[in-house]
């Protein structure tokens, strides 16, 4: 017996998608592999490391832990959506690359989609407010100081009316 197939429609990225998906298809797969979304990565599928962070609604949550059908009817934005549509990297984005705040890059769509949900909230954060934010992204490489600095940068860079 085949496993029946559900009806959703998301907001993707300021695109509105539809599909049929089955119930226990995970957020992470269908962006993965449904819509060739690879920039959220899938890391431990336990909501542990943040690798597979995106915007629901403006909330940063793991699309790991959520399945497709439960993001019906909301609007989800993953790391590609954070770049101008021309490709043009956000401030935020072009901060990480000038601060070197990514090494590897396994960690990095999940750490920028963290900071970019903590200066959508707050676009005058601490250290203390950042270091708070990406504390549940799990870095091997960086060490998370050029991480600080790249989030602190776009925050100067934003409130001097920077894109």
């Amino acid at each position: 017996m085949s496993e029946a197939l559900y009806p959703i429609r998301v907001e993707v990225n300021g695109v509105a998608r539809t599909a049929q998906v089955h119930a226990r298809l995970s957020l992470v797969d269908w962006l993965r592999d449904a819509l060739r979304l690879t920039g959220t990565h899938v890391g431990c599928e336990q909501g542990v490391c943040g690798a597979c962070s995106i915007l629901l609604d403006g909330e940063a949550v793991r699309a790991c832990l959520m399945y497709a059908v439960q993001a019906d009817g909301h609007r989800v934005t993953t790391v590609e959506g954070l770049a101008a549509p021309d490709g043009t990297l956000s401030v935020l984005q072009d901060s990480f690359c000038a601060t070197h705040g990514l090494q590897c890059g396994y960690c990095t769509p999940g750490l920028l989609i963290a900071a970019q949900a903590l200066l959508d909230a707050n676009p005058r954060p601490s250290e203390a407010q950042i270091r708070d934010a990406i504390g549940g992204n799990l870095c091997r490489c960086t060490g998370y100081q050029q991480v600080v600095e790249a989030v602190q940068l776009a925050a100067e860079r934003l409130a001097g009316g920077g894109r």
